[in-house]
């Protein structure tokens, strides 16, 4: 029973796997119930002969990776340098359960996609899904899943390391491929939790959208979209004006029942641009009519304020960690901001994550992609 997370930053991937697994070993013996390996770039040409000695020498139950530009284990981030790290869960008396390895794949079919590894999937528990963005549809695969099976939560990421199809690799038990998706289903009953951190900040008022088509907001509150943004920003603070500028976001309200809103109750998307001639603004998704609608900033401390506010009161031994590759040193300035924190919360439990070209985790109980978040899956062991 119990946990298990290391990192080897060794130039050599032989030496670098060795030590990680050796690692785990020391922590908590060999064939855990499920291990997850990240990869970065430097070894991404060798990540067979990682996944084929992490099978070797550990002989998980149940065993997936991919490869990512950065990685995170306990509280040390390495950014785009040469890296292996390696998770593991292991369960004992009622807890024991079987996790089931699972690959996905994807293929052009006109206008749509054909799916295949959607049958594997439980109605319910965890999916621990880990997609090749170049060559796997992942919006429309976890909007499947979800219609299909709403009990089901899904927490991942996409993988990171190349800039072009074929350059990722994903491992799934014995395999290791170049595309689509692999993933690890836990059971119902397995004591886990994802969290979702968004790394935004609410400016302005919540108000309801009273025309929109499509991804184009017309009307809010009964006035242009456009002048709405004009005038929400005339309101502001100027670090608030300035970081609008920046980059303006807007939280959908997803579950309208509510009387009022916090922060994980928005799904946050970007704000694309906007018509001067006709005041519409065009977002990141699309929105219906009677939506409530609240705009977003992102900064360094809006991201770091939301990541600690959404782990409080969440409990946990571990952690999987997924974030964007847009934050670490490019978001916060200093390195292992995700990774201190998470692993604080945790009280030095195992931590270990990537840096992902997407992040895929619930809001509201829906599983979304989203874009400079953190999505954390915890796990306990009771």
């Amino acid at each position: 029973m119990g946990f298990a997370a290391a990192m080897s930053e060794h130039p050599l991937a032989t030496h670098a796997v060795g030590e990680t697994v050796g690692a785990i070993l020391d922590q908590i013996g060999p064939s855990p119930d499920l291990a997850v390996v990240f990869v970065t770039g430097a070894f991404a040409g060798a990540t067979e002969d990682v996944a084929h000695a992490v099978n070797e020498m550990l002989q998980p139950m149940a065993f997936i990776g991919a490869t990512a530009v950065s990685v995170l284990a306990g509280r040390r981030e390495v950014e785009e340098q040469p890296a292996v790290v390696l998770f593991a869960a292991n369960w004992s008396g009622r807890l024991r359960t079987s996790a089931k390895v699972i690959r996905f794949e994807a293929e052009r079919e006109g206008d749509a996609w054909r799916l295949t590894g959607t049958d594997a999937v439980g109605s319910d528990g965890t999916l621990i899904l880990l997609a090749d963005p170049f060559s796997f549809p992942v919006d429309s695969f976890i909007g499947e899943l979800h219609r299909r099976s709403p009990g089901l939560t899904v927490v991942g990421g996409m993988a990171s390391a190349a800039s072009g199809p074929g350059g990722n690799r994903l491992v799934a038990g014995s395999e290791t491929v170049t595309r689509g998706a692999v993933g690890i289903h836990l059971p119902a009953g397995v004591p886990v939790r994802a969290v979702v951190s968004q790394g935004c900040r609410p400016v302005g008022e919540p108000l309801v959208v009273t025309e929109a088509t499509g991804n184009l907001i017309a009307e809010i509150a009964g006035r242009r979209a456009l002048d709405r943004i004009t005038e929400t920003a005339d309101e502001a603070d100027p670090q608030d004006r300035a970081l609008m500028a920046q980059g303006l976001q807007v939280g959908l309200v997803l579950d309208e029942r509510l009387e009022t809103f916090g922060a994980g109750d928005f799904l946050v998307r970007n704000v694309l641009g906007a018509d001067r001639s006709t005041g519409a603004v065009a977002v990141g998704a699309d929105v219906a009519v009677g939506t409530t609608v609240q705009f977003q900033v992102r900064d360094a401390d809006s991201a770091d304020a939301d990541l600690r506010s959404s782990l409080a009161g969440r409990g946990g031994q571990a952690a999987l960690v997924f974030t964007c590759n847009g934050r670490g040193t490019r978001l916060f300035g200093d390195a292992h901001h995700d990774a201190t924190v998470v692993s604080d919360h945790l009280d030095g439990g195992a931590v270990a994550g990537m840096f992902c070209a997407g992040e895929i985790g619930p809001v509201d109980g829906q599983p979304f992609v989203h874009g400079f978040s953190t999505s954390v899956l915890l796990f306990d062991d009771r």
